[in-house]
């Protein structure tokens, strides 16, 4: 009897104190999960600061390559050298074109000049005869006959289409030197210039437009279409 009487009054406490220790267990694990999660917030936030308190590891860029004015100019005294210095291969081309041109016409216009040279001298000379060199601007000239012969030596359009034609050949083999001179110096003013501005961008400052134009007609002007041309500095 007393200890069904125990039973009863100690059963109600005993079955309160089951949920009261799983509510302590519970409350228990989150306390712990919170220090584990602040410790480990701590741990985190101690390596970022040691980390951005450590200098970064020194990496070693490429350094820019920027050329030399003097250097340039210098290599550029060898046509072409000053464009491979700069790097700037495309003009390469360009600049052996220029120069290939320029010898071509030089040397097509002193043969021709050294042989109208040759054939007016001889048509001058004492003895037209024997320095016959004449005879080769003349269509057929080894088949002349002896008065064909005299009549052209005798000839002043003839003489003077000579001396025309050696005078002009001169002035433009004249002419193809200062050009080729100038070519030259050219490619040394592009290298240096090249190199002076090396890093120079123009591109926010420089644009150029072509578009389509369209003008209506008016009581004025008739109805016109082009292309219009715009470059901004």
């Amino acid at each position: 009897m007393k200890k069904g009487l125990y039973l009863l009054i100690i059963l109600p406490f005993w079955l309160l104190c089951i949920p009261v220790n799983g509510f302590a267990q519970e409350v228990i694990m989150e306390v712990a999960d919170t220090a584990f999660v602040s410790s480990s917030d701590s741990i985190v936030r101690a390596v970022m600061l040691e980390a951005e308190a450590a200098p970064l590891p020194a990496i070693k860029m490429g350094s820019n390559f920027k050329p030399n004015p003097t250097k340039a100019t210098l290599f550029a005294l060898v046509p072409g050298m000053g464009q491979i210095y700069n790097r700037k291969y495309w003009k390469l081309p360009i600049v052996y074109g220029a120069f290939m041109g320029c010898y071509y016409a030089i040397s097509w216009n002193h043969e021709n000049y050294a042989d109208y040279r040759q054939a007016y001298f001889d048509i001058m000379s004492t003895n037209p005869v024997a320095n016959d060199s004449w005879r080769d601007f003349i269509p057929g000239g080894n088949r002349m006959t002896e008065e064909e012969q005299n009549a052209k030596i005798n000839d002043t359009q003839f003489i003077s289409l000579l001396k025309r034609n050696k005078d002009s050949f001169r002035r433009f083999r004249d002419l193809s030197i200062i050009i080729t001179v100038g070519v030259y110096a050219i490619s040394i003013i592009d290298a240096y210039v090249d190199a002076q501005l090396f890093d120079f961008d123009i591109s926010p400052d420089l644009t150029m437009r072509i578009e389509p134009t369209f003008t209506p007609k008016t009581s004025v002007t008739p109805q016109t279409y082009g292309v219009n041309w715009s470059l901004t500095f």
